[in-house]
């Protein structure tokens, strides 16, 4: 008898990753530094677009877009800008519409990593136009889809695996924000929560790798460190503990609100009857309407951030801010223009934290802003870790941790109860994918074949002939298809079942040959009661075979029987376990499903497949 190689000789571990680890984190460095000149020419075309659309002037210094003078005709301007896109994302490339995020996971996920060279060009430029004409968006989300272009681009140039152009993007997705918000600890979770879908060394380490190449090089270019410095936080006690769950609980509310305005703009917006290239100058239009009514709200606003974490806006004005930027916000996204969701959400967040500070005891209307910030981006967003650092690495208050933690996970058990999606994942779903934001073991990594395998087994001899099986297989009274063959001594020689036997017969096997002699030679693939399903389930699919006898690797012998049923009822087993509740002073019985032994496996199977 012939045993088969098993699929993976690898011993056991913790991890699977290998010494190509190593190449793929020196491969993020210049992929960083390229993130990292995306980020810096990204920060300046918005500043160039900024002044020429609203001063006049060819220049990149850093005009702020509330001290100009607005009248009636800068109405316009965000018309103009989004015209501008609307023709690039028609004749250059649609990819360019909408948040960024949401087109990078579709690469990640449905396009094996692969982005156009056309994105890492024209996204920048189109976010910068539009941005830059007034536009109430943040640069996240286009600085992540060109940081993660580039490192797609250079990756596709090189002999890489699916899984490590992959990474490689993600590595220059969170250089490119490492760069523009100097958040390298918030762009790794990022990665990790949001575009990775996965939580591995392979992925991580390079993708740590990059964050901190790009924070390096921030630190040597003389970029400024905390880019909203605060200090201030509320005394860890019964209330403040009280004042952190009620910031995201209304939060988490804020964000869902904000989500389905998007949405429901995008809906509104794909009824009309004319080309989706006219819709971004709708939008551009109650951009520019907003914007005379509170000139605030325009641009990516983070000196209105600054201004809140600060305390100087009062609450007339945090009420206005609030509603004008939302609606011209959603709008906006809903008509299919360029831009992000982070900055934008962060503004509106802090209003409202800031605007319920107010009503709250002894509660400063900096900090509440900063825990809103913080919460509503945790909700939109489901990141609460990666919003959670985002905030404290912005503002460098280590000591807000704590608060930040509360009011975003908070914020995040409300949108995960509310909504079925967040507003990235909506428009993924919207084009017809469907996907699962939750990461857990494998249960095929936690299974062994013997607590699923069937057993007693019942098996044919070595001495029955041809014909014998043919007729016995045939038989009304036989209950299953396929039958092990063993020697005297139990040992497996093969598996027999009407498909095989048909093989032999159309071959010119005689009928009086016993199976004996026609299985001699035939390769065997078995597994071992000790075994993890994870490698057995691949060794099934390696093997194109639907059973496998599985033997004592001391004796040799057979001692079960596994199929692919019994491998997904073991699937099915673990699903099983979120049913059962446990009962004061008891447990309830176990409900419907497969059976679970008392070593918490699955019970072994009394029927053959």
């Amino acid at each position: 008898m012939k045993s088969a190689v098993p699929t993976s000789d690898r011993p056991l571990s913790d991890f699977s990753a290998g010494p190509r680890i190593l190449a793929i984190a020196a491969l993020a460095v210049p992929v960083a530094l390229a993130g990292v000149a995306a980020g810096l020419a990204l920060l300046k075309l918005i500043r160039l677009a900024t002044n020429i659309a609203y001063f006049g002037q060819f220049s990149f210094a850093d005009l702020k877009l509330g001290s100009a003078h607005l009248g009636p005709w800068s109405v316009l301007i965000p018309v103009a800008g989004a015209f501008i896109v609307g023709l690039m994302a028609r004749y250059g490339s649609e990819k360019i519409r909408g948040h960024g995020i949401p087109e990078a996971i579709e690469a990640i996920l449905l396009g094996r990593s692969r982005l156009d060279p056309k994105v890492a060009i024209l996204k920048p430029l189109s976010s910068a136009i539009v941005i830059g004409t007034g536009g109430p968006f943040g640069a996240e989300g286009p600085i992540i889809m060109t940081g993660g272009a580039i490192g797609s681009l250079i990756a596709q140039m090189l002999p890489v695996s699916d899984a490590e152009r992959k990474t490689l993007l993600v590595g220059g997705a969170a250089a490119g924000m490492t760069i523009v918000f100097g958040t390298p600890i918030a762009a790794v979770m990022l990665g990790v929560e949001l575009l990775l879908f996965e939580w591995r060394p392979r992925s991580f380490v390079p993708v740590v790798v990059a964050a901190v190449t790009a924070a390096v090089a921030r630190t040597a270019l003389h970029m400024p460190g905390p880019l909203f410095p605060f200090a201030g936080v509320s005394e860890i006690s019964l209330i403040g503990l009280v004042t952190w769950v009620v910031l995201g609980v209304v939060a988490g509310f804020l964000a869902c609100i904000l989500s389905q305005l998007v949405y429901r703009w995008e809906d509104f917006f794909m009824k009309l009857p004319i080309h989706w290239m006219w819709w971004p100058m709708l939008g551009g239009l109650v951009v520019g309407l907003g914007g005379l009514i509170e000139p605030r709200a325009l641009g990516v606003g983070y000196e209105n951030i600054a201004a809140m974490l600060q305390g100087q806006l009062a609450l007339k004005v945090l009420l206005l801010l609030l509603v004008v930027k939302a609606v011209i916000w959603s709008v906006a996204l809903g008509s299919g223009t360029s831009g992000g969701v982070l900055a934008p959400l962060l503004m509106m967040g802090g209003a409202a934290g800031a605007a319920l500070s107010w009503v709250m005891p002894d509660q400063s209307p900096a900090f509440c802003a900063l825990l809103g910030m913080a919460a509503t981006m945790s909700g939109a967003m489901r990141v609460p870790l990666t919003a959670t650092f985002f905030a404290v690495e912005l503002t460098g208050d280590l000591h807000a941790l704590l608060p930040l933690l509360t009011a975003c996970a908070t914020a995040y058990a409300v949108t995960v109860l509310l909504m079925r999606r967040s507003i990235l994942t909506e428009k993924i779903t919207r084009r017809g994918h469907h996907l699962v934001c939750e990461y857990s073991v494998d249960s095929f990594a936690l299974a062994r074949v013997r607590d699923v395998m069937t057993c007693p087994v019942e098996t044919l001899p070595e001495t029955m002939t041809l014909h014998e099986a043919a007729r016995f297989l045939t038989a009304p009274t036989t209950a299953h298809p396929s039958f092990p063959v063993v020697d005297a001594e139990n040992k497996v020689l093969g598996i027999v079942d009407p498909p095989t036997v048909l093989r032999w017969r159309r071959a010119g096997r005689q009928r009086a040959t016993n199976l004996a002699e026609l299985l001699a030679g035939a390769e065997l693939p078995v597994a071992y009661p000790d075994e993890y399903l994870e490698r057995v389930a691949a060794r099934l699919a390696a093997t194109d075979i639907g059973h496998l006898a599985v033997i004592s690797r001391e004796s040799r012998q057979i001692v079960g029987y596994l199929a692919w049923r019994d491998v997904i009822r073991a699937r099915a087993g673990f699903e099983a376990e979120e049913a059962p509740r446990t009962a004061f002073f008891g447990r309830r019985p176990a409900s419907a499903g497969a059976p679970i032994d008392d070593r918490g496996g699955l019970a072994s199977g009394a029927e053959m497949p």
